[in-house]
């Protein structure tokens, strides 16, 4: 069972720089076929200033920081036994390739169902520009099954 003391567990930030190039590898590996997310000049013909983030690409920042690795670690979630739940996200403001995101991140649940076979984690995260404004706001709910 995972120790329900970690409920408002906050992660350490996580910074992410935003490339050109990582937006464009992004767009293609989730198929997305909009030129608006992969040509600098169909994105700006569209009203953006340089290519825009991809949609769920604000996820990559904490997985490529580590956290989300060293926060199952801590809890004790094996991640064999892991599956993606659920994820969601709310858009404040377009981010952009040559921004800098930072994703702070806490523990704001932790729940049992079917007798305790299964064991969910949620993770609420906001994100914020290098002008500190919030970006994004994303919730993930990891399951861990037994």
């Amino acid at each position: 069972m995972i120790d329900t003391s970690w409920i408002g567990h906050e992660l350490p930030s996580s910074m992410l720089q935003v490339e050109r190039g990582r937006l464009q590898f992004f767009a293609k590996a989730t198929g997305e076929t909009r030129p608006v997310y992969t040509d600098v000049s169909a994105a700006r013909d569209a009203g953006h200033p340089d290519l825009p983030a991809p949609p769920t690409f604000l996820f990559s920042a904490e997985l490529d920081s580590g956290a989300v690795l060293r926060m199952l670690e801590e809890i004790g979630l094996p991640v064999a036994r892991l599956l993606h739940g659920e994820q969601r996200f709310t858009y404040h403001q377009p981010v952009h390739a040559g921004d800098t995101v930072t994703v702070r991140s806490k523990i704001t649940d932790i729940y049992t169902r079917k007798g305790g076979a299964l064991e969910f984690v949620v993770k609420d995260s906001r994100a914020f520009n290098q002008h500190d404004v919030l970006v994004a706001e994303m919730r993930a709910v990891l399951v861990c099954r037994h």
